[in-house]
This record gives C-alpha cells, sequence and structure tokens, in this order.
C-alpha cells in the first residue's frame, strides 16, 4: 500500500479539524484511512476497511474512542483491536482486528505515517510550534501527481510569469538578469534561496521531506510563514493543504482574507500544473533543463530515490 509514498511522515491537515467521536476519512496515496481520537483525546488512524467485509469504518460512529463498523457493527478500538462481534460472543477477537497505523498531533497539525514502525517522530516546522502565531488553513484537490505539484512549489524562476499580479510582481522587471538559487541541507531538506545580478533577494524557501514547503516572507518587523503540503490522494490527484502563520492582524475574522490571497495565488499555479504532460515529473533526462532548474532536479532524484516504487507491506500483528 501507500505505492511511491512508504514510511514517510506527512501532514493530512489541522488538528482541529480531528474531532472526539466523529471519524475522518481521508485517501492517501491510494489508501482509505479513517482517523479518530482515542478514549485520552490523542490522535490515532485505521485503515479504512472493517477487515469483515470491507465496509468504509469511517461511516460508522465513534464513541470513547472506539468506532462502529456500520455493516454489522464490528467495534474497533483506536489500536485496531476487536472490541466485540454482536451475536458472536464466543468469536476469537484477538484474531479479527483492525489495521493501525500511526497517527499523531505534533505542532497543531495532523499527521500519518505511511508504514506502520517508524523510526522517528514527525518534525513541524518551526512556525507551528511558536507561540504567539495565528494559523489560516485551507485545502484544494489539484488534477496532477503529487510531484507536479511539489515540483512547482519548489521552482522560483516561474513567479514573474505565473504569479506576474500577485506575488512575481516584483521579479517581473529583473527577468533579463541572471537568478542564481542556493540550497543549504538541513536536517528536514534543504533551505533554498536566490540572487539576481548577484542581489540576494528578500525571503527564503524550505523543503521539507517529503511533500512539502514552508516559504519564509517575513515583512519588517513581523513574521508571515506559507506552509504547502502536496498529499497524494492518488495517481492523477493531489489535496493542496496551505497553512499560513502570522504575528500581526491576529483576530481570526482576518483568516478569510489571508485565505483568499492564498487561494488566489494557488489558482494561478492551479492550470499550469494540471496541464503536465507526463502527469509524474519524469526522469531528469527526459526534459530539457537549465540552470535554474536544480532545485526542482534535486528534487526528482530525491523522489526517485527514496520514494519512487516504494510501498508498505501492512500487517494485524
Amino acid at each position: 500500500m501507500f505505492d511511491g509514498f512508504a514510511h514517510v511522515w506527512t501532514i493530512v491537515g489541522p488538528a482541529a479539524a480531528l474531532r472526539r467521536e466523529q471519524p475522518l476519512s481521508m485517501t492517501i496515496a491510494g489508501a482509505r484511512v479513517v482517523f479518530l481520537r482515542d478514549g485520552g483525546g490523542r490522535p490515532a488512524a485505521l485503515l479504512d476497511r472493517c477487515p469483515h467485509r470491507g465496509v468504509a469504518l469511517s461511516l460508522g460512529k465513534v464513541r470513547d474512542g472506539v468506532i462502529e463498523c456500520p455493516f454489522h457493527g464490528w467495534r474497533f478500538s483506536a489500536d485496531g483491536a476487536n472490541c466485540g462481534v454482536p451475536w458472536n460472543p464466543d468469536a476469537k477477537r484477538e484474531q479479527l482486528g483492525a489495521l493501525p497505523l500511526p497517527a499523531r498531533e505534533a505542532g497543531g497539525l495532523l499527521w500519518l505515517y505511511t508504514g506502520q514502525r517508524p523510526a522517528e517522530e514527525p518534525l513541524p516546522p518551526e512556525a507551528a510550534t511558536r507561540p504567539g502565531l495565528v494559523c489560516a488553513a485551507q485545502s484544494v484537490v489539484w488534477r496532477a501527481h503529487w510531484t507536479r505539484v511539489m515540483e512547482n512549489m519548489l521552482d522560483m524562476p516561474h513567479l514573474p510569469f505565473v504569479h506576474r499580479r500577485t506575488i512575481g510582481r516584483g521579479l517581473a522587471r529583473l527577468v533579463a538578469g541572471r537568478m542564481d538559487v542556493s540550497s543549504e541541507p538541513r536536517d528536514y531538506g534543504a533551505r533554498l534561496t536566490n540572487r539576481v545580478d548577484d542581489l540576494p533577494r528578500p525571503g527564503a524557501l524550505d523543503y521539507r521531506f517529503p511533500n512539502a514547503m514552508e516559504l519564509l516572507i517575513d515583512p519588517p518587523g513581523r513574521t508571515l510563514r506559507l506552509l504547502a503540503v502536496c498529499l497524494p490522494i492518488d495517481a492523477t490527484s493531489t489535496r493542496l493543504l496551505i497553512f499560513s502563520y502570522r504575528d500581526f492582524l491576529r483576530p481570526r475574522l482576518f483568516n478569510p482574507l489571508f485565505a483568499w490571497m492564498n487561494g488566489r495565488i494557488a489558482a494561478e499555479d492551479r492550470a499550469v500544473v494540471e496541464s503536465s504532460l507526463p502527469p509524474q515529473v519524469p526522469d531528469p533526462a527526459e526534459e530539457l533543463s537549465v540552470r535554474t532548474d536544480a532545485p526542482t532536479l534535486a528534487f526528482r532524484r530525491i523522489y526517485r530515490s527514496r520514494l519512487l516504487g516504494s510501498r508498505a507491506e501492512l500487517s494485524r500483528g
């Protein structure tokens, strides 16, 4: 399962979206997953498929950290253990469990591990853990493979063309110059900065393995960060999660304003990215590239060496 996206931690949404006694279902890299909170309020995840007849557990009810299948009433705790089989008091419940997956809440974000035995815990971006920042969250589904969406998030040269009316306006008059992109390795991936005609441009961009980008904008004396997560749904669609963090205009009544601005920028990218062929990023040698493509070519190498062809063999034991 999780073909091409196995054995990694990924953000799947804001932690606040997972409520007590209300299951949350989503498809991630082709696998249907249901999230719930256990009796102590901690997030948990199960394969969203009852082991009895394959029904979506997310259609059932959650009570005190136990989810009930809507078909025959089988009940499962947050760790997948079978808590009851109606009409069958003699059932060997220890052999009739659901399939659990690691889930965490970190930095106000909900995380899933696309496997079963993570060697490390998820590492949230600094903005998600810094006190005093307000977060506005939103999401949209694109008809594109997640690698094309991720590559777009790491691409700086497209800004004055795709975003000439928004965030690329300042670069539009500089396109006749020379852009140089620098990459500094970090524990989570890499930090990207750029210079035009040897003059540093403001801001920076973080690639957070495997599928996230954090844009450090920070106006003078303020903090403004944009976190974009390219969450694969299947081979042809991606859920783009956008989180913006700020320490100004703090009342949440301003959240719709930030959502509108972020949505406008994402919409500019969407039509371009959805037109890309082939849908999945190819081997670097299969498309023409130049010096300023270094960050996206680096991502392609990472994808092909660490994720492409990966699969998770899941078990209930």
